[in-house]
């Protein structure tokens, strides 16, 4: 009898399936608190509960925002438009374009929003933005503008690629981008990095050899070639590239950086830790691979708390960091 009445109460039960709005809650909550690689996991889970509901995802685009993942989050808001007619989103794409310093595609979709608006609730900082933007070109200078602007959204997303390793999905891209911009020659050593780690090794080194011979002092070649013949275990040929980069030191940043990535990949790990340290944090921390490298040279040179601080502090800027092996695994 008592096992009859214990039947009859599992029938009344309801199981609890969290819905969409239940995960978005949560999300929010973590997002308030700073929690972002939650925050995006609950966002997800939002999105796959309910796909069609178009604030979710234009909220993931806001963390993606706010972490300074712009090309996730444009993906994301431009997803969106082409399905419905969401006008917050053309806020949001100004002022990411705003961000990345694409101030003709800052105002094309600043300008949008304030024309197809209704309820005007970015429409203060929309204007705000258009006054920021200097609207005095003429028509020459604003066609240079455009091919800039374009040039730089190619490298922006080509730079997302590399920085996840995605060979496959950058080798296409910056092809497009050889023909498109010839005159552009970073293009051509991040499509020779990109074809080494895709398997196309020799092809590789033919390339750089090539631009090494029309620029004999190009900072590029030598830090590709250091690494090839490193991992192809040529130690001639490697040395010879890395001596190129020991006695310089670049006033640019992003180049500095890279000398720095190629000391740590190739095991000088005591003087990549010091061109890191000599980096203006401000400067490169856009970028995940100062983080993945660096802890990996403090990691080796014993200093273990702050290699560890450092991979954090990247893992809580870039969640998917944190998908990859740390130094000390």
């Amino acid at each position: 009898m008592q096992q009859v009445k214990q039947k009859e109460k599992l029938k009344n039960i309801i199981p609890f399936i969290p819905e969409g709005d239940f995960y978005f809650t949560k999300g929010i909550e973590a997002f308030q608190k700073r929690k972002f690689e939650l925050a995006i996991k609950w966002m997800n889970k939002a999105i796959e509960a309910k796909p069609k509901e178009t604030l979710y995802a234009c909220q993931l685009s806001i963390i993606y925002t706010e972490i300074g993942q712009y090309h996730k989050a444009n993906q994301l808001l431009t997803n969106i438009l082409k399905s419905t007619t969401y006008v917050d989103c053309y806020y949001l794409l100004a002022n990411n374009y705003a961000h990345l310093g694409l101030l003709n595609d800052a105002r094309k979709y600043a300008s949008l929003y304030l024309e197809k608006t209704t309820d005007d609730e970015f429409k203060e900082e929309a204007e705000n933005l258009l006054q920021l933007i200097d609207i005095g070109e003429n028509d020459d200078d604003g066609w240079e503008l455009d091919h800039e602007d374009e040039l730089l959204i190619y490298q922006e997303t080509a730079f997302y690629h590399m920085e996840n390793c995605e060979w496959e999905k950058v080798i296409p891209l910056l092809e497009e981008m050889m023909t498109l911009f010839p005159e552009h020659k970073t293009t051509k050593h991040d499509y020779a990095h990109a074809l080494f780690f895709s398997g196309y090794e020799e092809e590789a080194v033919e390339m750089e050899l090539e631009l090494l011979q029309e620029d004999p002092n190009t900072l590029y070649c030598h830090t590709n070639l250091a690494l090839f013949f490193y991992k192809l275990n040529k130690k001639e040929a490697y040395k010879a590239n890395i001596q190129a980069l020991l006695n310089v030191y670049p006033i640019h940043e992003q180049q500095q950086l890279r000398i720095a990535i190629t000391l740590v990949r190739t095991g000088y790990y005591k003087e990549a830790y010091q061109r890191f340290c000599m980096l203006s944090k401000g400067i490169v921390t856009d970028q995940l691979s100062y983080y993945r490298w660096f802890s990996v040279a403090a990691f080796h040179m014993g200093k273990t708390f702050k290699a560890t601080s450092i991979w954090e502090e990247g893992c809580r800027k870039y969640p998917q960091l944190s998908q990859e092996k740390s130094p000390w695994q």
